[in-house]
């Protein structure tokens, strides 16, 4: 047992809050269809005057999130905002304009280099820097398929930004790998990575910009309350941050066996960043 208190409603924390942060893959879909509990509780919370920003490590730009979220039907009127891992992710993409780029990921994350004067194209023989979005195919793929290529990048000397520092996600019921594991296969080689999405602080500096300026006025931190699915991302982020954090259950960390009390004693030992309260999925 973790003695984190278990919630069947998000009402009692929704009243000390001004600004949710609220992670999607996990919490607001799964990556094929919305879930409803959630997208109603967002909508309750902006009711009662609450701002809900989606605070994602998605390696696209937020108005690609926003076409992304469209189009698996996630009603806009859920959220005030999105900031994403790669709109953070930009700035230190943008430092290697006109340099030898390798892109490792799918197309669908080219975006990311939209304006920015960094184009992918290179290849592991002559890149001077290479950027993670994810796998090629996550479908199919697992980061031992990268074992070869980090090689090479590593006996290079190759820095790696990493756009999604997530390890893993849920999609429709199955567990697929993110850019985060693949920078972490290559960080144990050696390798030089540079992240800044959750749990980094950059992304939340630029959360709680945004988010103060949608309402106006700046958000004090005790005003401010993380939701995630993301024990490492998610509930580590919001305490390196200094914010309250709510842990919403997924088959990334729970089993389908384990109960959710179960899993946090696991998860949340003593000696780790705890959130304030456990949820099944978030539900108001």
């Amino acid at each position: 047992m973790s003695g984190i208190p278990l919630f069947s409603s998000i009402v009692p924390l929704a009243a000390s809050s001004d600004l949710w942060f609220v992670d999607i893959w996990g919490v607001l879909h799964n990556g094929v269809r919305p879930f409803a509990s959630t997208v109603a509780a967002c909508e309750a919370f902006r009711k009662q005057g609450g701002t809900a920003l989606l605070v994602t490590n998605s390696p696209r730009p937020h108005d690609s999130v926003t076409r992304q979220l469209d189009s698996i039907g996630v009603a806009r009127g859920a959220y005030d905002g999105i900031v994403s891992s790669g709109d953070v992710s930009r700035s230190l993409i943008e430092a290697w304009a006109g340099r030898p780029v390798l892109h490792i990921g799918p197309s669908r994350d080219l975006p990311i280099f939209a304006g920015l004067g960094a184009t992918p194209g290179a290849s592991a023989d002559d890149a001077d820097v290479a950027v993670c979005t994810g796998l090629y195919d996550d479908e199919t793929e697992t980061p031992e398929n990268y074992s070869a290529l980090l090689q090479q990048l590593k006996a290079r000397n190759v820095p790696m930004v990493c756009a999604n520092p997530d390890l893993k996600v849920e999609r429709g019921g199955r567990i697929i790998y993110c850019a985060g594991a693949i920078a972490s296969a290559y960080a144990a080689l050696g390798g030089d990575v540079s992240y800044a999405g959750k749990p980094y602080q950059p992304i939340y500096d630029l959360a709680l910009r945004t988010g103060s300026d949608i309402r106006g006025v700046p958000v004090p931190k005790d005003r401010v309350l993380a939701i995630g699915d993301g024990v490492a991302t998610d509930i580590a982020g919001a305490a390196g941050f200094g914010i309250r954090s709510v842990f919403i259950a997924s088959g990334v960390h729970v089993g389908a066996d384990e109960s959710l009390t179960e899993a946090a004693g696991r998860l949340f030992s003593s000696d780790k960043p705890q959130p304030v309260a456990l949820m099944q999925s978030l539900v108001w």
